[in-house]
């Protein structure tokens, strides 16, 4: 008898056959090109960001933004290409991961427009943008590819059950293994920072898992049958090329660029871990992509500060040192897991991997990675802080005229700093303890009337709309190093008599003609720190209880690593013909540390300098004016990679003249662009502002020119250009720079004070014999920005001539 049946099955159609290789060699040629376009777009766009901050010429806002638009249509339009015209279907799934690939990069990219100072909402827009692609994505390719054809799930496995498979445990594994070297070597933000740079990883995570999902797989290897060499080597190859294009887009200011080294190797391992999914009878799905990618993404997205990656600390074992060590070492990694998991997982006739011990191998690297934070990483959060200024600034008008010389000089200091401390007491209690009360931490500071604290983006938003708040800095804090860098020494041969740029500026004429060598002066230097057992420094030290302050390490003695200060201090005052002034004596302090500093840590060494105190002392209640020092050399500015805008240290300046302090500033080393004095404090009206010549008196290229707004800048200049000095250790150095020239003028001001020390708080008179006995400087040819006196000031400074001034006077 006949049997009822249903109808037969429909066949599950096959894709046609190409008739040739061009479709492979399209997409041979446009993953090369991908990957030819997006790597060098990415680096120089980086080398430009720092050509940009090194010469200090503004911000291009519109730069990222291009470079997505052009990244995005070269890498995009042949991407697309293959995702519609070749009948292949490997080819076309290619195409799709790519052209997701490129619109991802290209969004990604036009967010890196946000200043890096405001990395929070960099980090949240990122995240955003990063799930909402996912979304519009895994939708598009559900209506392009229609249902994929998969096995059902069995009980117990990944399909049936919301336990973690084996595959997916053990793409977890490989995604913290990559991660391990970013806890050594990195270190954490602020707390709200970490969390975003979590998110933003996840949402990269998942972003991924679409592109290379279930869809993604059947396209490339259609039916059911395992094919390992292909799965893993083109699927490899593949899915490398498209997590190439969404690392270019995961993160900002160079903390891309390690994504986009150890990111493809990866796609290896996904093919590895795809081949052990189809051993078990099912495709991986997504979630073994999103842990492996997430996990990967998460190290260099939370475990560095974009801000300090840059070419400024490239020169020691700094962040970018410990960038490169970290990328290097988690690529290697990368590598090793591709080639273990391909050998592993991939065999023709290997097993389907259990999920007990995939489950073991995640747990014991998930140790690993807490016994590596934990022991030699730096646990703990790291983040920015901010300077809170407040609207009302100390009045210091009307102080009185006083006496001539340091009598005068100590009776202003001493009403400038009661005025001060009196401004900041009235005006900061009940925001003192509001902050107190919300457990941030809050430090008064007087000499700008402001408080440093502890918060992020909502803390910053709520005190910028307070009435008594004039804005809000984000003030910039170095996360820690896994190693110090080695300390500086110095190899060039000990001077023997004057060094040359004393010569130059006549110097040496001082000390035999005049006898003058700036004995009863004191010049206080605020930078890197100074080597206080330096025999050309050690004799001159003030000493006391408040002539060395650290608000970074608090180190008792004075001490330097970078070897700056050491250098700058000893052109002003260091002995065996190094220091201009030799016979002066020096107080420190510290506000550099690994060539970085904050608003904060600028205003704590020139309140030290205004109201020197003793270790562990309060600077609003155990500061000495009278101990201060007559005269201030500042080799360094406050960009606003720092935090600083252009008034964040005007109230200072301000107070440290009107004290009678004279502040001596470099003019920066962002030359030849015209009105390149830009960074607090060179600009100031108040500061003496030198630029730098070289031996034949001619200003230097990298000198910063003016104007600085409406005012001529700089001042003066000196020789900065191979200027050998001391160096920590014991030794000596040749270095160039504005920072170089500006010490020997505040060793000249040291000598007038030194022989007529009725001018010591004059700043107006001594300021007028500085210009007026300055001698000519040359202009390089071709050189204009406006006025001589916006390249060169009144010219070359003259010791000799202005010591012979002073006196007369």
């Amino acid at each position: 008898m006949t049997m009822l049946t249903g109808p037969p099955a429909a066949p599950v159609p096959q894709p046609p056959r190409e008739t040739g290789p061009w479709p492979v060699v399209a997409a041979v040629a446009t993953g090369v090109w991908a990957v030819l376009v997006t790597v060098p777009g990415q680096v120089t766009g980086w080398l430009v960001d720092q050509v940009v901050l090194v010469t200090g010429v503004d911000r291009v806002v519109a730069g990222w933004p291009l470079v997505a638009v052009v990244t995005a249509l070269l890498v995009g339009g042949p991407a697309l290409a293959l995702a519609l015209l070749p009948r292949s279907p490997a080819v076309r799934a290619a195409g799709r991961a790519w052209t997701g690939g490129a619109v991802a990069l290209g969004a990604a990219t036009l967010l890196r427009a946000l200043p890096p100072v405001h990395h929070e909402a960099y980090l949240a827009a990122l995240a955003s943008t990063a799930a909402l692609l996912a979304l519009v994505v895994a939708r598009s390719t559900r209506r392009a590819a229609g249902p994929v054809v998969a096995p059902a799930a069995t009980p117990g496995t990944a399909g049936g059950r919301r336990r973690p498979g084996a595959v997916t445990l053990l793409a977890a594994a490989a995604g913290l293994a990559v991660l391990l070297p970013w806890l050594w070597v990195g270190a954490l933000g602020g707390l709200l920072e970490t969390v975003l740079a979590g998110l933003a990883a996840a949402a990269f995570g998942v972003l991924a898992g679409v592109l290379l999902g279930p869809a993604f797989w059947a396209g490339l290897v259609p039916g059911t049958a395992v094919r390992p060499a292909r799965l893993v080597l083109v699927g490899g190859l593949v899915a490398g090329v498209t997590l190439a294009l969404l690392a270019a887009g995961a993160g900002q200011s160079g903390a891309q660029l390690p994504g986009l080294v150890l990111l493809p190797p990866l796609g290896f391992v996904l093919g590895a871990l795809e081949v052990a999914a189809r051993h078990a009878g099912r495709p991986a799905g997504p979630a073994p992509v999103r842990w492996l990618v997430a996990l990967a993404l998460a190290g260099p997205l939370a475990l560095t500060d974009p801000e300090e990656i840059t070419l400024l600390l490239a020169t020691s074992r700094d962040v970018p040192f410990w960038v490169a060590v970290g990328t290097g070492v988690a690529f290697a990694v990368a590598v090793l897991l591709a080639v273990g998991y391909g050998v592993l997982l991939a065999r023709p006739r290997a097993r389907a991997p259990r999920r007990g011990v995939a489950g073991l191998t995640a747990g014991a690297l998930l140790a690993a990675v807490a016994v590596v934070y934990l022991v030699p990483g730096q646990p703990g959060l790291y983040g920015e802080r901010l300077l809170v200024v407040l609207r009302e600034q100390a009045d210091l008008g009307g102080l009185p005229a006083g006496a001539p010389g340091r009598a005068g000089r100590d009776a202003r200091a001493a009403e400038v700093y009661r005025r001060l401390v009196a401004t900041a007491d009235r005006t900061q209690g009940e925001l003192r303890r509001t902050l107190t009360r919300l457990r941030l931490h809050p430090t008064p500071y007087y000499l700008v009337n402001a408080i440093e604290t502890d918060g992020g983006p909502a803390v910053r938003a709520w005190l910028s709309g307070r009435p008594e708040v004039a804005r809000v800095l984000v003030d910039q804090r170095p996360r820690p190093l896994p190693a110090a860098a080695p300390p500086a020494r110095g190899d060039t041969p000990t001077p023997t008599g004057p060094t040359w740029n004393v010569s130059l500026i006549g110097a040496d004429r001082v000390w035999s003609e005049l006898g003058v060598t700036g004995a009863g002066v004191v010049v206080g230097s605020s930078d890197s720190g100074v080597d206080g057992r330096h025999p050309a420094l050690a004799g001159g030290f003030r000493g006391g209880d408040d002539s060395w302050y650290d608000p970074w390490e608090h180190r008792r003695a004075p001490a330097d690593r970078g070897g700056h200060g050491t250098h700058t201090l000893g052109s002003a005052v260091g002995r065996d013909g190094i220091g201009v002034a030799p016979g002066a004596s020096w107080v420190g302090c510290v506000n550099l540390d690994r060539n970085l500093g904050s608003p904060a840590r600028y205003l704590d060494c020139l309140q030290f300098m205004l109201a020197p105190f003793p270790p562990g002392g309060n600077p609003l209640t155990d500061g000495r004016p009278q101990r201060a020092p007559d005269v201030l050399t500042n080799s360094w500015g406050c960009p606003p990679l720092e935090g600083c805008d252009p008034g964040a240290l005007r109230p200072a300046t301000a107070a440290l003249a009107a004290a009678g302090i004279l502040v001596v500033a470099a003019a920066g080393n962002t030359g030849p662009s015209c009105g390149s004095i830009a960074d607090p404090p060179a600009p100031y009206p108040d500061v003496l502002t030198v630029g730098a010549v070289d031996r034949s008196r001619q200003l230097t290229e990298f000198s910063s020119r003016g104007p600085a707004g409406t005012a001529a800048k700089p001042d003066l200049v000196a020789p900065g250009a191979a200027v050998p000095s001391a160096f920590p250790g014991g030794g000596y150095a040749t270095l160039d720079g504005t920072s170089m020239a500006t010490p020997q003028v505040a060793g000249v001001v040291a000598l007038m004070w030194s022989a007529n020390p009725a001018l010591v708080g004059d700043l107006d008179r001594t300021r007028r014999i500085l210009t007026e006995t300055a001698t000519p400087a040359t202009v390089p040819a071709g050189a204009t920005c406006g006025a001589t006196r916006d390249l060169v000031g009144a010219g070359l400074v003259d010791a000799y001539a202005a010591v012979r001034a002073a006196r007369a006077g």
